[in-house]
């Protein structure tokens, strides 16, 4: 666990690294730009553009435009402009079969949504695809898999990232200022997923791949230290938040797991999405939903780091361990029948420990503590400070402003442990017995998350 604490890689090492990716480029007017570096990689193959109607405005038309004047071919751009788009299945399909008639490479010119459709849609179709980006609103742009939802439930498909990703900054400075200050909560989120994966590693569940580990973790404070330029657009902060958001992708690529790149705070926004939450008519953005995340976990991490585990009763622990029979009734209870329960109860039973797994493991934990509470200590941030943070960049720091309120948000640290099989601060939390009390103190009048 030492070793990759301390490294750092460049981006361009960290492209290197990448998989599937093989351009990145980075910088103002890049939109022009886009018939060149296409055809460096992909010589005379046609393109056609993806993107919505907005995105299109912003660059859609710019690319396009471009296109024509070096007489490269295309084909009519794909405008997707269902007022309900979003990163869905159906939409997946639709954009499969205005794909299969012909050979043409698609262009993505958007953020998100736009991204994980086209990224799907073209490894369904047997081809490569490039994407502009429109927005530094997500580390999704050059990450392995497509966030789609099927069958009422937020699933990771496994495809290529994109061939080519090109951030024009002059575009991304000048998107909507909430979708940037998305991008910057969903990058502030690599300090509560480094921890998980400290603790996954510390207790034998899952190893820290070190290059992966090193091109997130490298960098991350000075990739987030300008929260204020985030909000007023200021070149500088933008470019490095673009730049953190595109490693956190590269290092998905090199580990093909999302693991580098989220943690128990995403479970939360995951959680939100599986359960069809909206406010005041809209789904809240992504990062906003990850950045309030983040915060729970900061306030669990608080808790768990106060407490003296190099004295935990372990026997006490093994002895009042749930069954699976039990875990399944608690997932019932939370979500009732349906999808959202089915899904809780296979990941649940994914992860249960056995008895002796679980002694060792926390035995692990009483004998480690001292020296991991000093690792997660340096890893992360206090509350206060990444609430500070992530106000100053212009996003949510109360659960009540995505619709969430303080009885849900407590509620929800039960439910997100129990719909991913990903190892956590939830888990850590729920085998020590620690879970509920935390949430006690959590929610105190002067706890972080002090009820009304």
């Amino acid at each position: 666990m030492t070793g990759p604490l301390t490294s750092t890689l460049t981006l361009e090492a960290a492209l290197r690294a990448a998989r599937e990716t093989r351009v990145l480029e980075i910088g103002p007017g890049l939109a022009t730009a886009v018939p060149r570096i296409f055809a460096g990689q992909f010589g005379a193959r046609p393109a056609i553009i993806v993107a919505d109607p907005r995105t299109f405005a912003a660059a859609g038309q710019t690319v396009q435009t471009a296109l024509a004047a070096a007489n490269h071919p295309t084909r009519p751009p794909l405008i997707l402009s269902d007022p309900d788009l979003h990163a869905e299945m159906r939409f997946v399909t639709q954009l499969e079969s205005a794909l299969q008639p012909h050979d043409a490479i698609p262009i993505a010119v958007g953020s998100g949504t736009i991204n994980d459709l086209t990224k799907l849609a073209a490894h369904r179709t047997g081809r490569p695809y490039v994407c502009v980006a429109t927005a530094a609103s997500m580390d999704g742009y050059t990450a392995f898999g497509a966030s789609i939802t099927q069958a009422g439930a937020k699933q990771t498909f496994h495809c290529p990232a994109p061939t080519v990703v090109i951030a024009d900054l002059e575009i991304i400075r000048h998107a909507p200022p909430p979708m940037n200050a998305w991008g910057y909560a969903d990058l502030l989120a690599k300090i509560t997923a480094g921890a998980d994966w400290l603790l996954a590693d510390a207790l034998g569940v899952e190893p820290i791949a070190p290059q992966p580990w090193s091109i997130v973790q490298g960098r991350l404070r000075e990739m987030t230290a300008d929260p204020s330029g985030i909000r007023t657009g200021t070149p500088g902060a933008v470019g490095k938040l673009v730049e953190g958001l595109m490693l956190g992708g590269f290092a998905m690529q090199a580990a093909r797991s999302s693991r580098p790149a989220s943690g128990a705070e995403h479970q939360f926004s995951h959680l939100w999405d599986m359960q069809h939450h909206t406010h005041q008519g809209r789904v809240p953005a992504h990062g906003f939903k990850v950045g309030m995340g983040t915060l729970a976990v900061a306030a669990l991490y608080e808790q768990l780091l106060a407490r003296p585990l190099d004295q935990l009763d372990v026997a006490a622990c093994v002895a009042t361990w749930p069954t699976t029979e039990a875990w399944v009734h608690r997932a019932r209870a939370w979500f009732g029948a349906g999808e959202l329960c089915h899904c809780a109860e296979t990941e649940l039973a994914a992860k249960q420990p056995a008895p002796n797994q679980l002694r060792e493991q926390l035995e692990t934990l009483r004998q480690s503590w001292p020296r991991l509470r000093n690792t997660l200590r340096q890893q992360l941030l206090p509350f206060a400070t990444l609430r500070r943070m992530l106000h100053e960049a212009g996003a949510p720091v109360a659960p009540e402003t995505i619709g969430i309120s303080r009885e849900r948000l407590r509620q929800s640290y039960w439910q997100a442990l129990g719909i991913r099989r990903r190892f956590t601060v939830l888990d850590v939390a729920a085998r020590t017995g620690l879970l509920e009390p935390c949430l006690t103190a959590i929610f105190l009048p002067r706890g972080p998350w002090a009820m009304a």
